[in-house]
């Protein structure tokens, strides 16, 4: 917002600011004055009494100037040099000076919001606070103050209502704007809008209600129902039965207490419902939609409560205020209600693919904290780790473009597609090739655009850990480089060449590039979204460095969940999140080498008995067991023999003890694949395969850069 010039008055930045928050015509009730700008420093309006004062304030945020001499403002001091924080109720202050702090260094105004004010007797009075910053030179802010009349209150209490998709902020919002028409109100809830379930039929005996907000903040007589407490069934079944009269929904008054103790029929409800035991009275409006069609008729969500003295008697003109104002604001109840449905099953999904506990050769920890609940919703970020055949562990990170459920759907595909791609045997620069294909088949008319979402530039980086040799393959497809700390502290980020993110158009398509790297015992990978180090004030370079820096502080004995936990917290936007932040720290320990074997061979006829050879001393010292011993010598000699017969090139074995698990892997420089498939008595081929499957566990075929490597399991 440009700063607004110096020959402005405060009536003047206030009145442009709400312009578009007034309707023409409509700022006033029936009978009420119209707002008049101030003629002077007498505070009277010419021809109507004056509405807005003005609070000026210094960068400390203490009171400079005020000008609420005005009767609408009887009470309420504003004392040069006190905190403006004096005038709040103390539950709003920290939400309220952080506005004012925001405002303060943005100098971006904040208008219209419905704040209430403390008078010097304890009572509290509804305003209209918009937050300017001050005209230059002068430093510091304007805060227009308007005391608001019924019409005007109701105006901009349905806009600020409507501004937070989180149902208990919505809750709390009508409840003080309720305040304009009474000293108490409470708002109460049905089960369903809180646990996010579809509301579709009306019965009364299974109303439950909670209660959603209740103002004002004060300590309140035992056995009150306060925010959280669910009411009892009785009380749910009264109000809701009430307000629902011949099965329309409509507002009910009780004029005083000896009604409404009548009505009520036990002291126990008397106390849970009625606050405190001066004489009340109360007007109960109903939060109702529009039921599905085919219902029978409307559908409560909840009940409003508005307690005030007797002798103020609730008017047709105020309960119709009421009514308008109330079913304005359940509209946004019910969609917070679907939003936070929505909500909840995309956050399920995500946190369904974190990663579970490592491995002995690879530790990890991961953090992730989802967008804010009045965003547009949950993000795509997801992160996964899982073990691969041959004692190999996947880390794959990814970030979905969008929110909601189409950016969920995407990125579960995504995520079960990578772990079945990398779980077949595939590379990383080939599980991207085809993940960068789904994405454009994600996108074509059926499955993306007529459902208004693309996932196209949607980014991914997966890498893959092998514990024996120590070594990490890397592709990335537009995502943000991971960090290696190394054992003694240094750190560097890693990656392969840049390639466009998946489903990206217009660029030359080259394949993905898989980087190689060694990575001793004790390192450190971290792969991370954007979330965690997007700064607007900074460069995305300078946020991983930040990164880099607190990653460095990890040390090799730090509990990784809590390490992780840490570099979050020191990272992580302060305000309200708008995207997702996802961490995963990966500890690599590797496989001890007295576990581990590998030997090079040549592809000659007698290479499977000098792989027999070398493997029975090294079996006998691990202590296997004599069948085990037999069945893994068996199925060596069978995939070696598959080797020096169909493969090409030298011979590599790998044998790994893994607990009770050994893992045999032969890899030649071949490319056909071997397939187990049934054969006649007679053949000649193909029962070598068949004695591999009925002596292991699982075997399968992995690809390398140079060929392939037939892989199989076998309990020790």
């Amino acid at each position: 917002m440009d700063p607004t010039p110096s020959s402005a008055s405060p009536f003047d930045m206030v009145s442009g600011a709400l312009g578009d928050y007034i309707p023409k015509g409509g700022a006033r009730a029936a009978g009420e004055r119209p707002l008049h700008r101030p003629s002077g420093a007498g505070g009277e309006a010419e021809g109507g009494e004056q509405i807005l004062g003005v609070v000026s304030l210094g960068q400390d945020l203490r009171i400079s100037g005020s000008n609420l001499d005005a009767a609408p403002f009887a009470g309420v001091s504003a004392a040069p040099g006190t905190a403006f924080a004096d005038l709040l109720p103390p539950g709003d202050v920290p939400t309220v000076t952080q506005r004012l702090q925001r405002v303060l260094d943005t100098r971006e105004a904040h208008v219209a919001r419905v704040q209430r004010l403390r008078r010097d007797d304890g009572t509290e009075m509804v305003v209209s606070m918009s937050i300017l910053p001050a005209a230059p030179p002068q430093e510091g802010l304007t805060v227009s103050l308007i005391a608001m009349a019924k019409r005007l209150h109701l105006y901009a209490s349905a806009a600020a209502i409507g501004t937070s998709l989180d149902i208990g902020e919505t809750a709390q919002s009508l409840a003080q704007s309720l305040l304009a028409w009474g000293d108490v109100a409470a708002v109460n809830l049905d089960y369903a809008v809180w646990t996010g379930e579809a509301v579709t039929e009306q019965a009364q005996d299974r109303i439950r209600l909670r209660r959603a907000a209740l103002v004002p903040d004060r300590a309140w007589p035992e056995g009150y129902l306060t925010p959280g407490d669910n009411l009892p069934r009785e009380a749910s079944r009264l109000l809701a039965g009430a307000v629902m009269r011949d099965d329309v929904a409509r507002a009910i008054v009780i004029p005083d207490r000896e009604s409404i103790e009548r009505a009520l029929d036990d002291p126990q409800l008397v106390r849970a419902l009625v606050p405190g035991s001066r004489p009340v009275s109360v007007a109960c409006i109903p939060l109702v939609v529009e039921g599905p069609e085919g219902a029978s008729g409307p559908i409560v969500l909840g009940v409003t409560e508005v307690w005030r003295r007797p002798e103020c008697l609730f008017r047709e003109g105020e309960l119709l205020d009421l009514q308008e104002l109330v079913a304005k604001t359940a509209r946004h109840v019910d969609l917070a209600r679907q939003h936070q449905r929505e909500h909840a099953q995309v956050l399920a999904l995500q946190r369904r693919l974190l990663p579970r506990a490592g491995s002995d050769t690879i530790e990890v920890a991961s953090v992730y904290e989802p967008t804010t609940p009045d965003s547009a919703g949950v993000g795509g970020d997801w992160v996964n780790s899982f073990p691969l055949p041959g004692d190999r562990t996947a880390l794959v990170v990814g970030d979905v473009v969008g929110h909601g459920l189409g950016a969920a759907a995407a990125m579960g595909q995504l995520s079960m597609e990578a772990r079945a791609l990398l779980s077949a045997g595939l590379g990383p620069g080939e599980v991207l090739e085809r993940l960068d294909e789904t994405v454009t088949l994600l996108d074509d008319t059926d499955a993306g655009l007529a459902a208004g979402y693309s996932a196209l530039g949607s980014t991914c980086c997966i890498a893959v850990y092998d514990p024996v040799d120590h070594r990490v393959l890397i592709s990335n497809a537009g995502h943000l480089p991971p960090v290696l700390v190394h054992p003694d502290g240094s750190a560097e980020t890693v990656g392969a060449q840049p390639h466009p993110a998946l489903g990206a158009e217009f660029v030359v398509r080259e394949p993905f590039e898989v980087h190689e790297f060694t990575v001793p015992p004790g390192s450190l990978l971290v792969l991370y979204t954007d979330g965690l180090v997007e700064d607007p004030a900074a460069s995305i370079d300078e946020g991983i460095g930040r990164l880099t820096d607190v990653v460095r502080e990890v040390h090799p004995w730090d509990d990784l969940q809590q390490a992780a936990r840490r570099v979050v917290a020191r990272l992580a936007p302060k305000e309200p999140l708008r995207d997702d932040v996802t961490l995963l720290l990966a500890r690599m320990a590797g496989r001890r080498s007295r576990d581990t074997a590998t030997w090079h061979l040549p592809a000659r006829a007698d290479t499977p008995a000098r792989a027999r050879s070398l493997a029975a001393p090294l079996l006998r010292r691990w202590h296997t067991g004599e069948q085990a011993r037999d069945s893994t010598l068996l199925v060596i000699s069978e995939l070696v023999t598959n080797a020096v017969r169909f493969g090409t090139g030298p011979v590599t074995v790998r044998l790994v003890r893994a607990g009770s698990l050994l893992t045999c892997e032969v890899g030649d420089t071949g490319n056909g694949r071997p397939r187990l498939h049934r054969g006649d008595l007679l053949d000649d081929t193909g029962r070598g395969l068949h004695v591999v499957h009925k002596l292991t566990t699982r075997w399968g075929v992995r690809w390398t850069d140079t060929g392939k490597a037939v892989w199989a399991e076998l309990e020790a």
